[in-house]
């Protein structure tokens, strides 16, 4: 309790100023009016002659000095959400877990070791029983083709984007730029033409697609609307996020490469952004900051999310075993550049008297301090990646369980489903929890270059979307499940502590003994010296009497 009214008082030591400083002010000016000594001070300002031209020339003056900083430093133009949609899935698309092993026995493309490798990772995944895969992926023979990747961007995409302009009532013409992102898929026509074609957007739409960014492509496609929306007045962006499985599924053996086949499947998000303040009473958040860290220069970050093909000619994405430390390395700086944007003032304080006493005694004798990032949000959207990224994310930046459940059920309900997989989150937090009014939105991505980035929302009002993609899902069932599995894991850990102190054990119970063993035999041996020194020295006795 202590620390927590602590906290609350660094935080709001300006206001804890303000107040009794007010206080002492009007206390004055009350006792100043009482006396009459106020009424004389404003007579002799009104008695000074001041010339009334001079007065008009110099707030003229003021007037064109602001008007002037106004058109050199505009002021940002507001970015509002003003809502967004996640595909659902279809139901003939669902892949439950104890499918994965069979359907991938039967394509041909996989020896016993391959399919031993992929079903440890699945279990280990995260991944529930309803997850969606295209069913073409399985189908004998399977098809990988450009017609079934163009099929599955249209089924997972155009709902989502239909959904959405459904809700909100805009009609595709008015929608001034739509912006698309996909890494492993970039056909000609693009993806954002594909959209701007299906929903007959007009001419005056203009289109982006990012290709190759990677899972935190949403949070970049989103900064690039940020910037059309600075130099392009009262319009809206459309942005459209997707992975395309079937233009990538692996079908070689290179278990770096075969992860992907575990983790990853379909989805869809569709995002409405605007700078109009005709908008700004029904939009959903406010754009407070974004934060963008890459660490390209880096050879081992550049290499640890990679594409390309195996011995056998099978193209992939390569994931490197280095990839959670970098992931940790592009957190830490991107963390740096955002904390002081968002972190409460108690934090900032405890943070650099963290780095004062490091430098003084040394950062051997002082831990580094992390910053508690889940006072600075309300809700947390890392990127679905994974079990063991959720799970370092959670002991990197010290997150409760309850800020980490909706990424975790991001990942458990849909996968991996890389750039959308944010928005997924936010559906999730919208339709089971709802948002408040100022709550504050932390959406966390990761992706190949290597990239993490961050975009904080505000919400403007209260929201409780109930979401289609999230109807129906049973959040205990997941609780236990994930009980269960964490009982497991706590047990193969002991069992396997337990093991390795046995055989410690017994090691060391071999050692003693086998020290034992060269003693009694030098004990042996030293006896036995002595005996032959004794039969020699009877023998010379025995010589020397003849």
């Amino acid at each position: 309790m202590a620390p927590r009214v602590i906290r609350l008082c660094v935080d709001n030591a300006g206001t804890l100023l303000a107040v009794p400083l007010a206080a002492v002010v009007l206390t004055r000016l009350q006792s100043m009016w009482e006396s009459g000594e106020l009424q004389r001070q404003a007579e002799a300002l009104l008695e000074t002659h001041v010339p009334v031209s001079m007065a008009l020339l110099i707030a003229a003056g003021v007037l064109l000095v602001a008007a002037v900083l106004r058109a050199l430093f505009p002021p940002a133009k507001p970015t509002y959400l003003i809502d967004f949609a996640v595909h659902k899935g279809l139901e003939e698309w669902k892949f439950p877990k104890d499918w994965f092993l069979p359907q991938s026995r039967e394509t041909g493309h996989f020896n016993d070791d391959d399919l031993q490798f992929q079903e440890k990772i699945l279990m280990r995944s995260g991944l529930g029983d309803e997850t969606y895969v295209p069913p073409w992926l399985y189908s004998k023979p399977p098809h990988y083709d450009m017609t079934h990747a163009r099929k599955e961007f249209e089924i997972c995409c155009f709902s989502a984007v239909r959904e959405l302009l459904n809700k909100t009532g805009v009609h595709p013409k008015r929608i001034g730029a739509v912006i698309a992102n996909c890494s492993l898929f970039n056909p000609t026509p693009s993806l954002s033409a594909t959209i701007m074609h299906h929903f007959g957007m007009g001419a005056g739409t203009i289109n982006y697609n990012l290709g190759g960014m990677g899972c935190s492509a949403g949070v970049i496609a989103v900064d690039l609307a940020q910037q059309l929306l600075q130099t392009c007045p009262d319009t809206y962006v459309l942005v459209v996020s997707h992975e395309n499985l079937t233009s990538n599924w692996y079908p070689g053996s290179d278990r770096s490469m075969l992860v992907p086949n575990c983790i990853f499947r379909s989805n869809g998000a569709a995002v409405l952004l605007s700078n109009k303040r005709s908008e700004a009473r029904r939009a959903k958040y406010h754009l407070q900051t974004l934060v963008r860290t890459t660490i390209a220069r880096d050879s081992e970050a550049f290499h640890c999310v990679y594409q390309m093909e195996d011995d056998a000619g099978h193209r992939g994405v390569r994931l490197a075993k280095e990839l959670m430390a970098v992931a940790g390395r592009a957190l830490r700086r991107n963390m740096t550049t955002l904390g002081p944007r968002v972190l409460p003032l108690s934090e900032k304080l405890a943070f650099v008297a963290n780095l004062v006493a490091r430098a003084v005694l040394g950062p051997k004798r002082v831990a580094a301090y992390v910053p508690d990032f889940g006072l600075a949000f309300e809700h947390i959207c890392i990127h679905t990646g994974g079990r063991a990224v959720l799970d370092t994310m959670e002991k990197q930046m010290r997150l409760s369980k309850a800020a980490m459940e909706p990424s975790r059920a991001g990942l458990y309900r849909f996968g991996n489903v890389s750039s959308t997989s944010v928005w997924y989150v936010l559906a999730f937090i919208e339709t089971h929890r709802g948002v408040r009014r100022g709550d504050k939105v932390w959406q966390l991505g990761f992706g190949s270059g290597f990239k993490c980035n961050s975009a904080v929302w505000v919400a403007r009002r209260r929201i409780d979307t109930r979401h289609p993609a999230w109807e129906g899902f049973d959040l205990q069932a997941m609780r236990d499940e994930m009980d269960e599995a964490e009982r497991e894991k706590a047990a193969y850990l002991a069992a396997k502590a337990s093991s390795a102190n046995g055989n410690g054990a017994a090691a060391a119970s071999g050692k003693a003994n086998g020290v034992a063993a060269n003693g009694n035999g030098a004990a042996a041996a030293k006896a036995n010296g002595n005996g032959v020194a004794a039969a020699n020295g009877k023998a010379n006795g025995v010589a020397a009497k003849k």
